[in-house]
């Protein structure tokens, strides 16, 4: 499902995003027929991204990134500034879906040379999100809740993590991450590529 927004402004990283998904595709010399065959998203929705007139949800970003081969904060990442050794909490990234009430803080984003990166997830209560495959095989992710609970569900098994759980697992297919409430879960992710 896609939320439709005005279209980015130049420089934003809406823009800034729609631009480099479409050089990923580019730089592969795919089609958006090519690419929504491989992706399962439809041609039009792909084309309307590209021009920066959809904004992603964070579902359909997990689809793209796992075509594409790389974790969605490194996309993130490719559509801002080289980033500093130092992050202030008020300069990391954050990117939100509206839709599925997920919000995505890249505390730690990724940088070249390094292999591990931490993300700040919430998700409110009652909201899920399902990503089809993993990113990249085998990706070692490290889940700290920070505040309420939250239901992940990896390799068909249902994992119930609450406030100062963690949970460790390497992805290798799908996954899915749900919040039964009563009020919203924020975690820690450490993502740690292979």
């Amino acid at each position: 499902m896609m939320r439709e927004i005005e279209e980015a402004e130049p420089g934003s990283v809406d823009a800034r995003l729609a631009t480099r998904l479409g050089e990923l595709r580019a730089g592969r010399g795919w089609s958006l027929d090519e690419l929504s065959r491989r992706s399962g998203v439809s041609r039009s929705t792909l084309s309307r991204l590209e021009r920066g007139e959809l904004s992603p949800t964070a579902a359909l970003l997990g689809r793209l990134c796992t075509v594409y081969g790389r974790t969605m904060s490194r996309l993130l990442l490719e559509v801002e500034a080289e980033p500093p050794q130092l992050v202030p909490a008020a300069r990391q990234p954050v990117w939100r879906d509206e839709a599925s009430g997920f919000v995505r803080r890249s505390v730690s984003p990724p940088h070249s040379g390094l292999r591990a990166e931490v993300v700040e997830g919430t998700l409110d209560a009652g909201a899920a999100i399902t990503y089809e495959d993993a990113p990249v095989s085998g990706v070692e992710q490290h889940v700290w809740v920070l505040e309420g609970t939250v239901e992940i569900t990896v390799d068909g098994t249902v994992h119930t993590v609450h406030r100062g759980d963690c949970l460790r697992f390497r992805l290798r297919g799908s996954s899915h991450f749900h919040c039964p409430g009563p009020e919203r879960v924020r975690y820690a992710l450490m993502i740690v590529l292979p």
